[in-house]
Protein backbone atom coordinates (compact mmCIF):
# COMPACT_ATOMS: atom_id res chain seq x y z
CA UNK A 1 0.00 0.00 0.00
CA UNK A 2 2.00 3.19 -1.37
CA UNK A 3 0.98 6.77 -0.83
CA UNK A 4 1.14 9.13 -3.41
CA UNK A 5 1.62 12.62 -2.08
CA UNK A 6 -0.13 14.81 -4.99
CA UNK A 7 1.20 18.30 -3.88
CA UNK A 8 4.61 16.86 -3.82
CA UNK A 9 5.01 14.79 -7.06
CA UNK A 10 2.44 16.99 -9.21
CA UNK A 11 -0.72 16.75 -9.94
CA UNK A 12 -0.08 15.28 -13.46
CA UNK A 13 2.21 13.24 -12.17
CA UNK A 14 -0.35 11.78 -9.74
CA UNK A 15 -2.68 11.37 -12.42
CA UNK A 16 -0.73 9.42 -14.63
CA UNK A 17 0.04 7.15 -11.39
CA UNK A 18 -3.72 6.84 -11.16
CA UNK A 19 -4.35 6.28 -14.63
CA UNK A 20 -1.95 3.61 -14.77
CA UNK A 21 -2.99 1.78 -11.46
CA UNK A 22 -7.07 1.73 -12.21
CA UNK A 23 -6.00 0.16 -15.63
CA UNK A 24 -4.12 -2.77 -14.00
CA UNK A 25 -7.58 -3.56 -11.86
CA UNK A 26 -5.83 -2.02 -8.41
CA UNK A 27 -8.02 0.10 -6.27
CA UNK A 28 -7.19 3.30 -4.94
CA UNK A 29 -7.67 5.96 -2.28
CA UNK A 30 -8.48 9.18 -3.72
CA UNK A 31 -9.59 12.35 -3.06
CA UNK A 32 -13.46 13.44 -3.95
CA UNK A 33 -15.67 16.87 -3.59
CA UNK A 34 -17.33 15.08 -0.26
CA UNK A 35 -14.43 13.23 1.34
CA UNK A 36 -11.91 10.35 0.48
CA UNK A 37 -13.04 7.43 -1.68
CA UNK A 38 -11.92 4.20 -2.44
CA UNK A 39 -12.16 3.76 -6.44
CA UNK A 40 -11.74 1.09 -9.20
CA UNK A 41 -12.78 0.49 -12.62
CA UNK A 42 -16.30 -0.30 -12.79
CA UNK A 43 -15.84 -2.90 -15.66
CA UNK A 44 -13.41 -5.10 -13.47
CA UNK A 45 -14.68 -7.24 -11.69
CA UNK A 46 -11.74 -8.53 -9.70
CA UNK A 47 -11.44 -4.49 -9.10
CA UNK A 48 -14.99 -4.37 -8.10
CA UNK A 49 -14.24 -7.42 -5.70
CA UNK A 50 -11.40 -5.79 -3.98
CA UNK A 51 -13.36 -3.26 -3.03
CA UNK A 52 -15.84 -5.36 -0.87
CA UNK A 53 -12.99 -7.11 0.23
CA UNK A 54 -11.43 -4.35 1.66
CA UNK A 55 -14.67 -2.69 3.40
CA UNK A 56 -15.64 -6.07 4.30
CA UNK A 57 -18.89 -5.04 2.63
CA UNK A 58 -22.29 -7.32 2.01
CA UNK A 59 -23.07 -7.67 -1.65
CA UNK A 60 -26.39 -7.17 -1.09
CA UNK A 61 -25.09 -3.00 -0.83
CA UNK A 62 -24.46 -2.52 -4.50
CA UNK A 63 -21.82 0.00 -5.10
CA UNK A 64 -22.12 3.18 -7.35
CA UNK A 65 -20.27 4.67 -10.31
CA UNK A 66 -18.16 8.02 -10.64
CA UNK A 67 -18.81 9.15 -14.55
CA UNK A 68 -17.45 12.34 -15.92
CA UNK A 69 -20.46 14.07 -17.57
CA UNK A 70 -23.99 13.63 -18.15
CA UNK A 71 -23.06 11.94 -22.08
CA UNK A 72 -21.19 9.23 -20.13
CA UNK A 73 -23.82 8.36 -17.76
CA UNK A 74 -25.96 7.80 -20.87
CA UNK A 75 -24.11 5.31 -22.06
CA UNK A 76 -25.26 3.18 -18.13
CA UNK A 77 -28.29 4.28 -17.78
CA UNK A 78 -31.51 5.31 -19.20
CA UNK A 79 -32.09 8.75 -18.85
CA UNK A 80 -35.50 10.84 -20.16
CA UNK A 81 -35.54 13.71 -20.87
CA UNK A 82 -37.07 15.29 -17.58
CA UNK A 83 -34.42 13.52 -16.16
CA UNK A 84 -31.88 14.90 -18.26
CA UNK A 85 -32.73 18.65 -17.40
CA UNK A 86 -32.88 17.94 -13.52
CA UNK A 87 -29.67 16.50 -13.34
CA UNK A 88 -27.88 19.42 -15.69
CA UNK A 89 -28.54 21.32 -12.78
CA UNK A 90 -27.24 18.50 -10.02
CA UNK A 91 -23.88 17.62 -11.81
CA UNK A 92 -21.44 18.06 -11.51
CA UNK A 93 -22.06 18.04 -7.71
CA UNK A 94 -23.10 16.09 -4.88
CA UNK A 95 -26.13 14.40 -6.02
CA UNK A 96 -26.17 10.57 -6.67
CA UNK A 97 -28.94 9.55 -9.10
CA UNK A 98 -30.83 6.24 -8.67
CA UNK A 99 -31.55 5.54 -12.49
CA UNK A 100 -32.68 2.33 -14.60
CA UNK A 101 -29.74 0.40 -15.58
CA UNK A 102 -28.63 0.13 -19.40
CA UNK A 103 -25.53 -1.81 -19.41
CA UNK A 104 -24.74 -4.48 -17.02
CA UNK A 105 -21.52 -3.87 -14.49
CA UNK A 106 -20.34 -6.56 -12.80
CA UNK A 107 -21.53 -8.46 -9.70
CA UNK A 108 -21.41 -5.78 -7.01
CA UNK A 109 -21.93 -2.60 -9.32
CA UNK A 110 -26.04 -1.83 -9.22
CA UNK A 111 -28.46 -3.97 -9.63
CA UNK A 112 -30.08 -5.85 -12.33
CA UNK A 113 -32.39 -3.34 -12.86
CA UNK A 114 -30.80 0.62 -11.28
CA UNK A 115 -27.39 2.14 -10.60
CA UNK A 116 -26.59 4.73 -8.23
CA UNK A 117 -24.42 7.96 -10.62
CA UNK A 118 -22.47 10.76 -9.75
CA UNK A 119 -20.85 13.75 -11.87
CA UNK A 120 -18.38 14.93 -8.72
CA UNK A 121 -17.18 18.39 -8.58
CA UNK A 122 -13.50 17.83 -8.44
CA UNK A 123 -10.80 18.72 -10.16
CA UNK A 124 -8.24 15.90 -9.67
CA UNK A 125 -11.39 13.58 -10.82
CA UNK A 126 -12.33 15.05 -13.99
CA UNK A 127 -8.68 15.25 -14.87
CA UNK A 128 -8.74 11.71 -13.95
CA UNK A 129 -11.47 11.05 -16.68
CA UNK A 130 -9.39 12.70 -19.25
CA UNK A 131 -6.99 10.06 -18.90
CA UNK A 132 -8.74 6.96 -17.79
CA UNK A 133 -12.25 6.50 -19.91
CA UNK A 134 -14.12 3.93 -17.55
CA UNK A 135 -16.96 4.57 -15.06
CA UNK A 136 -15.44 4.15 -11.52
CA UNK A 137 -16.85 2.15 -8.85
CA UNK A 138 -16.70 4.48 -5.70
CA UNK A 139 -17.40 4.68 -2.01
CA UNK A 140 -16.32 5.65 1.18
CA UNK A 141 -13.10 4.81 2.77
CA UNK A 142 -14.07 2.60 5.66
CA UNK A 143 -14.89 -0.85 6.78
CA UNK A 144 -18.26 -1.06 6.71
CA UNK A 145 -20.78 -0.19 9.58
CA UNK A 146 -17.71 2.22 10.64
CA UNK A 147 -17.39 6.02 10.25
CA UNK A 148 -15.57 6.77 7.08
CA UNK A 149 -11.87 7.67 7.68
CA UNK A 150 -10.85 11.20 7.10
CA UNK A 151 -6.79 11.18 7.65
CA UNK A 152 -4.48 9.38 5.34
CA UNK A 153 -2.43 8.40 8.58
CA UNK A 154 -5.61 6.61 9.67
CA UNK A 155 -6.22 4.70 6.52
CA UNK A 156 -2.64 3.27 6.95
CA UNK A 157 -3.27 2.69 10.45
CA UNK A 158 -6.62 0.45 9.49
CA UNK A 159 -5.87 -1.13 6.35
CA UNK A 160 -1.82 -1.57 6.95
CA UNK A 161 -1.89 -4.48 8.30
CA UNK A 162 -4.82 -6.33 6.31
CA UNK A 163 -4.43 -8.68 4.02
CA UNK A 164 -7.11 -7.08 2.32
CA UNK A 165 -6.28 -3.06 1.41
CA UNK A 166 -6.07 -0.26 -1.06
CA UNK A 167 -2.95 -0.80 -3.71
CA UNK A 168 -2.52 2.93 -3.68
CA UNK A 169 -3.85 6.26 -1.39
CA UNK A 170 -3.82 9.49 -3.15
CA UNK A 171 -3.10 12.38 -0.25
CA UNK A 172 -4.34 15.52 -0.80
CA UNK A 173 -4.07 16.07 2.81
CA UNK A 174 -7.25 17.20 5.10
CA UNK A 175 -10.47 17.93 2.55
CA UNK A 176 -13.02 20.44 3.73
CA UNK A 177 -15.39 19.02 5.68
CA UNK A 178 -18.08 17.93 3.84
CA UNK A 179 -21.37 15.97 3.98
CA UNK A 180 -22.06 12.73 1.67
CA UNK A 181 -23.83 13.02 -1.29
CA UNK A 182 -27.54 13.18 -1.55
CA UNK A 183 -28.97 10.24 -3.02
CA UNK A 184 -32.24 10.63 -5.13
CA UNK A 185 -34.34 7.72 -6.46
CA UNK A 186 -35.32 8.85 -10.18
CA UNK A 187 -36.29 5.19 -11.06
CA UNK A 188 -39.99 6.54 -10.23
CA UNK A 189 -42.42 9.28 -11.72
CA UNK A 190 -41.72 11.29 -8.60
CA UNK A 191 -38.48 11.64 -7.26
CA UNK A 192 -37.59 9.82 -3.67
CA UNK A 193 -34.29 11.05 -1.98
CA UNK A 194 -33.13 8.09 -0.04
CA UNK A 195 -30.29 10.01 1.73
CA UNK A 196 -30.63 13.87 2.28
Amino acid sequence: MKVVDIPRVSVLEALSIAAKALSQGKVLVCPTDTIYGLIGDATNAKAVEKIFCIKRRKKEKPLGIFVKDLAMAKKFAKITRKQEAFLKKAWPGKVTAVLQVKKKFPEGVGTQKTIGIRVPKYSFLDLLFEKFHHALAQTSVNISDTPPIKRVKDMVKVFGRRKWKPDLIFDAGILSSSRPSKVIDMTMEKRKILRK
